[in-house]
């Protein structure tokens, strides 16, 4: 199979390395572009819920929407639901499917990748909103209910974004999320290069270092209850890193030979992360108190 040159979002992601801007997260995936190829399927850009260990490529598919599915089945059904950070909208007509929303909002502060998504998002028929999940340009109590797939560590501060998501849910509305916490700092340079080189990596600032009872306290300090947050690593990160080792050193890989070795060198680097014991993943959901 040929293998592809450079591509202009290439170009661009290198060059993001060097200067982020005002909005890091944004440049990086407007950067990666809508073709990304360590994606687990086109468009979908999620570490999935897998049920194995990632080495069934045939799984994939199935984890990244199982993710979605998992996140969506706790919002209210038939209300407006809002998706913060929907990536390139390819979960947006599952969301849809399962809430059944009489409105549905996704936010994203990516301009081209609500672009990349208008199929998608007019499928679900969603309406794309360029916006900052800090602040959320919606009235008080709109919403029902409020998703955000793998997007919070992201954003420039998660309270702000618990204060935002608790100002625009009505009474008893419902925040479903998922995020990446750390378990510990790092300890010695090795683990310190490999946790800064993905801060780096990922336009990330240390504000997005917490650990799971941070992230709980965050929510909890914003006015959410009845939170129920889970650790589950080892069916998401574990095999997903698997599934992206065996893809790398497999043969066919449709990418520049740069591309490939800096993808090998980051998945060390999160390898290191995930065996050291320094991150997890988190499902969480809280709801906004009834009056």
């Amino acid at each position: 199979m040929a293998r592809r040159s450079l591509t202009r979002q290439n170009v661009r992601h290198a060059a993001s390395l060097l200067w982020r801007g005002r909005n890091p997260a944004a440049r990086v995936y407007d950067s990666i572009g809508p073709d990304f190829f360590l994606a687990l399927d086109e468009g979908w850009l999620n570490l999935g819920l897998w049920e194995g260990d990632g080495t069934d490529a045939s799984e994939a598919p199935r984890a990244v929407r199982r993710l979605v599915s998992t996140l969506a089945e706790p919002l209210p059904r038939g209300g407006v639901v809002l998706d913060v950070g929907n990536g390139l909208g390819a979960q947006d007509p599952l969301i849809a499917e399962i809430a059944r929303p009489k409105r549905f909002i996704a936010l994203n502060i990516t301009e081209s990748q609500l672009r990349a998504g208008r199929r998608r998002l007019a499928e679900a028929k969603a309406l794309p909103v360029n916006g900052d999940a800090t602040r959320i340009p919606f009235r008080d109590e709109t919403v029902d209910g409020v998703i955000s797939v793998e997007a919070a560590f992201h954003f420039p501060s998660r309270t702000r974004f618990f204060a935002e998501a608790f100002r625009v849910l009505r009474p008893g509305g419902v925040l479903s999320m998922s995020d990446v916490p750390v378990k510990r700092l790092p300890r010695g340079p090795r683990e310190l290069l490999a946790g800064l080189s993905q801060l780096r990596a990922w336009g990330l600032s240390t504000a997005a270092v917490a650990t799971a009872d941070q992230i709980v306290d965050a929510a909890e300090g914003a006015g959410f209850r009845e939170i129920e947050a889970r650790l589950v690593g080892e069916r998401v990160i574990a095999p997903a890193l698997a599934f992206v080792r065996r893809r790398l050193d497999g043969a066919g890989v449709e990418a520049p030979l740069a591309m490939r070795l800096a993808s090998r060198a980051m998945l060390s680097q999160v390898e290191l992360l995930w065996r050291r014991g320094m991150i997890d993943y988190l499902l969480l959901t809280a709801i906004k108190p009834p009056r």
